[in-house]
């Protein structure tokens, strides 16, 4: 005697799953790693000018307030986001062609 399922023939050979490994693709682990270095390289840039605009704000302020100040931090701070934002913004264009040229390299132009 053998053991017969109550489900149809045809729902049976449905409910049979394959599970499939993914691969490890290194052209997708590239591409990903690009984007989200450009995307992050944007966003520190950003904020970084939003950074040097409040304190050259903060410097102005700082400057009218007592005029004795020669070398205020807000000046220093400034010219620390300016100088992150400098770096990330040439990270960003250093991802862009590295991306572009690996998109060119995949067409074959």
């Amino acid at each position: 005697m053998t053991h017969q399922s109550s489900l149809p023939s045809n729902t049976r050979n449905k409910l049979v799953l394959r599970r499939t490994r993914k691969r490890f693709s290194p052209k997708v682990f590239i591409d990903r790693t690009i984007e989200t270095t450009a995307i992050i390289s944007l966003l520190i840039t950003g904020f970084s000018g939003v950074g040097a605009i409040a304190c050259w704000g903060m410097e102005i302020i700082e400057t009218n307030a007592n005029s004795n100040i020669i070398i205020s931090g807000w000046q220093q701070q400034k010219n620390i986001c300016l100088g992150a934002m400098l770096v990330s913004c040439s990270a960003f264009l250093g991802t862009a062609l590295v991306g572009a040229s690996f998109s060119v390299q995949r067409d074959k132009f």
